[in-house]
């Protein structure tokens, strides 16, 4: 985890899947315990339907915590899984850049 000028920033692995699943969640509960959050979802190439539905927890965590949750940088397979999910509703709100 890393920090921007006003918020931390949670880079996902390259493959998220069950095995990577318990690292991101420590890292975005960390995060989000500490004020607002940015998700570099930029190296994603594979990722698990868990993973999707741990995001958009973790930003609901952070709506009532009154913190900010974006992702930026979402790569095509990111965003191909959350179409093909039929989750773009969930995540519309999220996605910066």
């Amino acid at each position: 985890m890393a920090e921007a000028a006003d918020s931390r920033i949670v880079a996902l692995p390259a493959i998220v899947d069950l095995d990577a699943l318990d690292f991101v969640r420590d890292g975005l509960i960390e995060a989000v315990e500490l004020g607002a959050v940015r998700v570099d979802a930029s190296q994603v190439e594979r990722v698990s339907t868990n993973a999707l539905f741990m995001l958009v927890s973790a930003a609901e965590t952070a709506k009532r915590n009154s913190v900010g949750f974006e992702i930026s940088g979402a790569s095509a397979p990111i965003k191909a899984a959350i179409d093909r999910l039929g989750l773009a509703h969930a995540f519309s709100g999220l996605m910066k850049g």
